[in-house]
């Protein structure tokens, strides 16, 4: 089990990955919704708005009325982030948890 050290720096890599695509791009496929992240393992969720710059507003605590939930545990989160598993094949073996508009997955997996 990673620590919450090593989760904060996983979501924060990943909101640094986000910020790095393309502003075109980002503009063409993200529409602003919010996001939970919860890391089932350690308890801890967190909460962000997705907008025109990447991820905007990161803080921890549930937001149960996120428009986008994610359910992962803390050592997926890790691989997820350093790239090691893509987030189709966590989600597609059970390790990624989404719930979430359907047009809105389509939009979000050209981004990730």
């Amino acid at each position: 089990m990673a620590s919450r050290t090593d989760c904060d720096a996983a979501v924060q890599s990943l909101v640094d990955k986000l910020a790095d695509v393309d502003p075109e791009l980002r503009h063409r496929y993200l529409v602003e919704r919010t996001v939970s992240c919860r890391v089932a393992d350690l308890g801890v969720t967190y909460s962000a708005r997705l907008c025109d710059d990447g991820i905007c507003d990161l803080s921890t605590g549930d937001d149960a009325k996120a428009q986008v939930r994610l359910t992962v545990a803390s050592d997926d989160l890790l691989a997820l982030a350093e790239g090691r598993v893509s987030v189709s094949t966590a989600w597609a073996v059970g390790k990624l948890r989404v719930q979430a508009n359907p047009l809105d997955l389509l939009r979000l997996r050209t981004l990730l």
